[in-house]
């Protein structure tokens, strides 16, 4: 069990590590805003992650199958008391307010909050053939009304060697063109703008040894303010928007109704 005054201390020490994201080079705005930080959590935090990262079999998943656009398991947790023992401490510094002022400050995106529903966010488990199509993801949040601002994802893959696949790719604006990948090696914390430019995936099927799982924790930021008028292709509502689907939703849809 880590403390409350600990949890604090890794708190203010990971929100350090994102303000001297510049400094350090790991904060770059090509292909859009991203930046990536090594050894993100104390080690015995991340290991604390991985320990208690559910089984595929547990009820808590759901396994998205939609052939070539997104092969994965995906958490369904609607509260934080949906979140496993262990795993909760990640997400309440990733949810606390000094990471949240950080990354205001370094993406330059004022009054950022997180999501208490966690709608789609959680955690994330691609299998041996496994992928996401490259895409632009959803754009608002129908519980409350906010605008999709910011992605983070901590990796928990140990194991992980080149030539297995899942790096984490960033596209170019029209999702044509892989610009710069990102290995999910243990530990790494990447964070990244989303808006109707930011394409990004791996669309290539994993290439993992049967056993090995690209494991990732992916929460989802928001501001009441809209995103920047140059950062919009599509003011209404959407959900995901994939490059093999021609830039529409799973439904065939450019735009949904919000709830």
């Amino acid at each position: 069990m880590i403390a409350q005054s600990e949890l604090k201390k890794i708190a203010t020490t990971c929100a350090d590590k994102i303000l001297k994201a510049e400094r350090t080079n790991s904060f770059n705005e090509v292909p859009f805003k991203h930046l990536v930080i090594d050894d993100f959590f104390p080690d015995e935090l991340a290991q604390i992650c991985l320990k208690n990262f559910p089984a595929t079999n547990r009820q808590e998943w759901d396994y998205n199958n939609d052939l070539d656009i997104e092969i994965k398991y995906r958490t369904t947790w609607e509260s934080e008391f949906d979140i496993p023992d262990g795993i909760v401490y990640a997400v309440r510094v990733m949810n606390s307010a000094m990471f949240l002022q950080a990354m205001s400050s370094v993406f330059s995106i004022p009054k950022i909050i997180p999501d208490p529903y966690f709608s789609g966010g959680g955690l994330n488990i691609t299998k041996p053939g496994g992928l996401l199509d490259v895409h632009v993801d959803g754009n608002y949040h129908d519980a409350t009304g906010l605008n999709r601002r910011l992605n983070a994802i901590l990796y928990l893959n140990p194991n992980w060697q080149e030539g297995w696949g899942g790096e984490f790719g960033l596209y170019d604006e029209n999702g044509d063109k892989c610009i710069k990948r990102v290995a999910p090696l243990f530990n790494r914390l990447v964070i990244f703008d989303s808006h109707d430019k930011s394409f990004h995936g791996l669309p290539d099927p994993l290439d993992f040894p049967e056993g090995e799982e690209r494991k990732s924790i992916i929460l989802y930021y928001y501001t009441k303010d809209k995103r920047p008028s140059e950062q919009i292709l599509t003011d209404e509502p959407h959900s995901a928007l994939w490059k093999k689907r021609n830039l529409l939703d799973k439904l065939g849809n450019k735009t949904r109704e919000s709830n």
